[in-house]
């Protein structure tokens, strides 16, 4: 089975998105975390996406220059979750109706490598909640920031996490990723 897999930066305090520029976040993509990105592009062969982030990607990477980042995000199939939008139009990408959780457990169920959440913060908590989420990938940059989008922020009830890897970048940035703790443990 495939696994869904999320990948974010946050501040020491869970910031993901500072509602503006993240330009705090672009000093600590050096050569050593692009390394790792592409390592978790390579276990991946599918993207999906909550409505922001879809949104901002798909204006976004069709105009970057050739690279391989850039191939990966518009040539790899993107499933889009949003009860909003009612089309999309970025190359390889396809709105997910029905139920969310049925429509992922089919993407999972299907052969192939594990679907990549790149960012997408609100879907990622909703991925939490509903047990759909395999892996977080969590790269916590060792700066503050205090306003802007929390990681956990309206998460309905405590999700417990296994620390499974962590690795310190040269950076400062701790790369660290978790598994959610087995149902009925004490977290």
């Amino acid at each position: 089975m495939r696994k869904i897999v999320a990948g974010l930066y946050a501040s020491l305090a869970g910031v993901v998105d500072s509602g503006g520029s993240d330009s705090w976040q672009a000093p600590y993509l050096d050569a050593e975390a692009l390394a790792g990105i592409e390592a978790g592009i390579a276990q991946a062969d599918a993207i999906l996406l909550g409505r922001r982030t879809y949104l901002e990607f798909a204006e976004l990477w069709p105009a970057q220059p050739d690279s391989p980042m850039t191939r990966f995000m518009n040539e790899t199939p993107k499933y889009i979750a949003s009860t909003t939008l009612q089309s999309v139009e970025w190359t390889n990408s396809r709105l997910l109706t029905g139920e969310l959780t049925e429509a992922l457990r089919t993407l999972r169920s299907q052969p192939g490598k594990n679907i990549l959440v790149p960012g997408s913060p609100r879907l990622v908590r909703v991925l939490l909640e509903t047990g759909m989420l395999d892996e977080l990938h969590l790269n916590i940059l060792p700066i503050a920031v205090g306003s802007g989008t929390h990681l956990f922020d309206g998460l309905a009830d405590h999700v417990g996490l296994d620390l499974v890897e962590v690795t310190p970048l040269r950076s400062g940035v701790l790369s660290a990723a978790y598994h959610p703790a087995e149902p009925g443990s004490n977290r």
